[in-house]
């Protein structure tokens, strides 16, 4: 009997298990049927309610204070909603796998936000806002809402601008903290992060706000944003994906002034420099060479002449003289009659030695590329190479890469 009843116990199991599976696959398309009906809901208000905030005057009934109230409300239950939607039903879905390959990768993208709620509670916050933004107007975007997407995108613009402000606000913050500023792989981290938001926002969000022209900045980096459409196609080496940087921050620039402060806009270029330096002293041969070395004189230009030259507060005294005599001569290369190509090397010459001071004695790194330096500048004109030279107390004749001596020229730059 004994036996008889664990084989019926083990039968009952697996039979009840098979029918509670069932239900379950059953009710989901319900489950995704009221969620579904609910976001649409939350959704229509938080709209409705964006339009009546950003079009208030002064004959109206509610005050302005009201309305903003009544819209953050109606954006935290539609938040609610989408959150909802994942926990119960796309979690579901693919637990009991019936999920479709784009919901494995929302759940997956989901939790990897979450993750972030233990060390990064800031980051979390917004990254979780704009996952589930960016789910919703997808989802929109791929069953071809277009009426519900007519009204919408303008709200989701608007409120995905105000989210990447946050979290760029957040990492100039992290910049700032001592732990983080003592360590170069915690900032290397905090660069690629600013970075690939910066990238986000442009590929996303910035084509529907240069579609709607509200703002006059927008046309401003229409340029920029060409030059950055222009890395979107095919393979990017790593001189690609510097460039791709350096036009990622001149469109923050214009875009994100207060949420990416100049200083941490510096140290951005600072660290697009060292890479630069870094790939000219380890290209393989003298083409790839000469290609980063266009690139370093890209960003020496863009760094020296497009940002420092709006930077008002200096914390040393002496790097404001010093870069004060830099843009003098830069404006007097300017202001000079010669032909474009003499402006150019002299320019040239100009970033090469401001550079050098800079760099001088900061490592192994900077003794290889200040060589690469000098030989340019021999090449400009700027500087003599002396060769095979002897000592005048020992007459012993110094050979060596170690010996090798530059001697500057009249030419100034």
């Amino acid at each position: 009997m004994a036996e008889k009843g664990l084989r019926l116990a083990k039968t009952d199991g697996a039979f009840f298990s098979k029918i509670t599976t069932t239900i379950t696959k059953i009710l989901i398309p319900t489950k995704l049927g009221i969620n579904g009906m609910l976001i649409s809901m939350k959704r229509n208000n938080v709209v409705k309610t964006y339009y009546e905030f950003i079009n208030y005057n002064e004959k109206s009934k509610e005050s302005k204070g009201n309305l903003e109230k009544k819209y953050e409300n109606a954006v935290v239950l539609y938040l609610e909603a989408l959150d909802k939607y994942i926990m119960e039903s796309v979690y579901k879905r693919v637990k009991n796998k019936v999920a479709t390959t784009y919901e494995e990768n929302a759940l997956s993208k989901y939790y990897n936000v979450v993750h972030l709620k233990e060390t990064q509670y800031v980051e979390y916050k917004y990254k979780k806002q704009e996952f589930l933004l960016e789910l919703d107007y997808e989802g929109l975007k791929n069953n071809k809402k277009e009426k519900i997407l007519e009204k919408y995108k303008t709200f989701y613009a608007d409120k995905m601008n105000s989210l990447y402000k946050g979290l760029l606000k957040n990492y100039s913050v992290q910049l700032a903290d001592k732990v983080v500023s003592e360590s170069e792989e915690n900032k290397e981290k905090i660069y690629n992060d600013i970075f690939e938001n910066l990238e986000k926002y442009t590929t996303n969000i910035l084509p529907i706000k240069i579609e709607e022209g509200t703002e006059s900045a927008y046309k401003d980096i229409v340029y920029n944003y060409d030059k950055f459409n222009s890395f979107l196609t095919g393979k990017l080496d790593k001189r690609d994906i510097i460039e791709k940087r350096m036009t990622l921050l001149g469109i923050s620039r214009k875009l994100f002034t207060h949420s990416l402060p100049l200083v941490v806009a510096e140290q951005c270029y600072e660290s697009l420099l060292k890479e630069a330096r870094h790939l000219i002293i380890s290209s393989p041969n003298s083409k790839k060479q000469s290609m980063a070395y266009g690139l370093l004189i890209m960003l020496l230009e863009d760094y020296n002449v497009n940002l420092l030259s709006t930077k008002i507060y200096w914390e040393k005294p002496k790097e404001k003289e010093e870069y004060q005599e830099f843009w003098n001569k830069y404006q007097e290369i300017e202001k000079a009659k010669s032909s474009v190509e003499q402006k150019v090397s002299n320019k040239q010459i100009l970033y090469l030695k401001n550079d050098i001071k800079k760099i001088e004695g900061t490592g192994l790194q900077s003794k290889h590329i200040i060589q690469f330096y000098k030989k340019k500048l021999v090449e400009l004109g700027a500087m003599k190479h002396l060769k095979n030279t002897y000592s005048k107390t020992t007459n012993v004749k110094l050979t060596g890469k170690n010996h090798k001596m530059f001697k500057e020229t009249e030419k100034t730059a």
